[in-house]
């Protein structure tokens, strides 16, 4: 679709969830209430212990009518994981429900909802490819984390954009909005977030626009982190990251 046609475009936030009965609905209601533009909400849940599920499926029956499907739930029975459930949000937005641009987002509440618009008013108004949340640009901040994981990150994060391009300060973000036809040719890789750093390093290397928008990160409300439980898990996801930014550089410079 082209954006500058002057018709709004259909905006689907992907939620990928695992145990998150206690955040998920205001998270949801918190997207759709500030959404600027037609949007639908997916959630895409890992067969949750918790009910996940059964707290969307209890908001898809409020909030949905015949004319208007405002929240969809996906459930996966055969595979676990963060990197493939984004994929198959991104998959059904744009292959089933038409979406003309995907976002996504933690779902623990440490991103705002309010600030999803931002995001999407990036692209639609500003012309950019892809937008994303940024922590470690003016206006943006990181006080979810404590000091170990705050460092690791902008130590990570500075190597990134060292080896691949000042354009993006936050590689790690995990709050992205992209047009449909860059995410039609973009696969997400990888086990953890070491994905955002490939899937951004590789918009940035084919001369695609990103623009960043601040946001605040924020402690989340309810539930346990799974970003990192200790030193030791930041370390080994970090090792990933790392290996991420290398192959990269390396594919790039090859080229």
């Amino acid at each position: 679709m082209d954006l500058t046609n002057g018709a709004a475009p259909l905006v689907c936030t992907v939620l990928p969830t695992y145990n998150e009965r206690d955040n998920i609905d205001l998270l949801v209601r918190g997207i759709l209430d500030h959404a600027t533009t037609p949007h639908i909400v997916l959630v895409v849940d890992d067969n949750s212990p918790d009910g996940t599920a059964d707290v969307v499926r209890a908001l898809a029956a409020e909030l949905n009518t015949p004319e208007q499907q405002r929240v969809m739930l996906y459930v996966r029975t055969g595979q676990k994981g963060l990197t493939t459930a984004i994929q198959t949000g991104i998959d059904l937005a744009i292959h089933t429900l038409g979406a003309d641009i995907v976002t996504w987002m933690d779902c623990d509440l440490s991103m705002p909802p309010a600030d999803v618009p931002r995001l999407t008013a990036a692209i639609i108004e500003d012309g950019a490819d892809m937008a994303v949340g940024a922590r470690w640009i003016p206006g943006g901040a990181d006080v979810a984390h404590g000091l170990v994981a705050r460092t690791l990150s902008r130590v990570i994060n500075g190597l990134a954009v060292a080896m691949l391009g000042s354009q993006v300060h936050d590689y790690t973000s995990g709050f992205i909005a992209g047009r449909t036809p860059l995410l039609r040719g973009l696969r997400l890789q990888g086990d953890y977030g070491e994905y955002c750093i490939d899937l951004l390093g590789r918009t940035v290397r084919a001369g695609l626009r990103v623009q960043e928008v601040p946001y605040v990160c924020v402690p989340r409300t309810a539930g346990e982190s799974k970003t990192g439980a200790n030193l030791w898990d930041y370390l080994v996801k970090g090792r990933k990251y790392v290996a991420t930014i290398w192959r990269l550089r390396r594919n790039h410079q090859l080229r």
